[in-house]
């Protein structure tokens, strides 16, 4: 007997992964959590019937929301991470030696344990001396706070059931009381490709805007995820990620990557025009 795990990304459209087996399922106070072991993606997580990370193909997500705006301001020292119980992004951020402290909020304690059993290729840097883990909603945790962080990173899940407050004008507002003067905000972005995920990135893109005076989309391609093509949101204060980016000074950190590079930092805000016009349209 064949087994397969199918997400539906659309009413008409779905993806499916031939699974070896089942390896963990349980659902916690806020959603429904599995975890798979596949052929061709590794171990899969998915929560509420959508695939958050697989083995394969984590690096590129985790590469693209760390490095861009760590390259863009290597000075970062004090970093909020809002979601990320896989540890993936923790990950990544630990890499920077000039990294002070790292606070992760994470609602769901469950998540990060099960990472740490099934998933410890992310999970392997929640327990770093510079990591601080919140288990509590990131919503409230980020209204305390004001002036204290350099960069925050949401890396939610997607704008329904415990992750649809993280997308909401309140919650940007908050973050960007809670960044420094120069302070750095970036989230995943949702796919442009099919209706429902556009319209979520058009909304965030738009409250996003009305905080900060630099507000840009990225891209990457993310082969698990719907259509493969997933954007991120780069916000912040003062730095551009394109003008004020200095490659040689990300070069010589000399840190080995997969799938970020300092040429793909550049080219990642280079947007098709579908996706341009889309955030054109929702600026009017």
């Amino acid at each position: 007997m064949e087994l397969w795990y199918t997400e539906e990304h659309t009413d008409t459209v779905r993806f499916s992964i031939k699974v070896k087996e089942q390896l963990y399922s349980a659902k916690s106070p806020f959603q429904q959590i599995d975890v798979f072991n596949s052929e061709e993606f590794g171990v899969i997580l998915t929560i509420d019937g959508l695939m958050m990370v697989t083995q394969k193909d984590e690096f590129i997500y985790h590469d693209m929301i760390a490095h861009v705006p760590m390259a863009t301001n290597p000075q970062i020292e004090k970093v909020l991470v809002i979601g990320a119980g896989d540890g993936g992004t923790v990950r990544e951020l630990t890499r920077y030696h000039g990294i002070k402290q790292i606070d992760m909020v994470e609602i769901d304690q469950m998540i990060v344990d099960v990472c740490r059993k099934y998933l410890p290729q992310t999970a392997s840097k929640l327990d770093d001396h510079r990591v601080n883990l919140y288990f509590e909603d990131g919503l409230k945790f980020v209204r305390t706070k004001e002036n204290e962080y350099d960069l925050i990173v949401v890396d939610s899940t997607d704008p329904f059931g415990p992750g649809e407050g993280l997308f909401t004008k309140e919650f940007y507002g908050n973050c960007f009381k809670a960044l420094k003067d120069d302070g750095i905000l970036v989230n995943q972005h949702e796919s442009p490709y099919y209706e429902s995920y556009a319209n979520s990135m058009k909304h965030a893109h738009k409250r996003i805007k009305e905080f900060f005076p630099v507000c840009k989309v990225y891209q990457a391609h993310i082969p698990s995820y719907p259509s493969g093509h997933w954007l991120f949101g780069f916000a912040s204060k003062k730095y551009d990620p394109i003008t004020d980016f200095n490659a040689n000074a990300w070069n010589q950190l000399e840190l080995k990557t997969k799938y970020y590079n300092t040429e793909l930092h550049i080219g990642a805000f280079a947007l098709p025009n579908y996706v341009k016009e889309m955030l054109e349209d929702n600026n009017e």
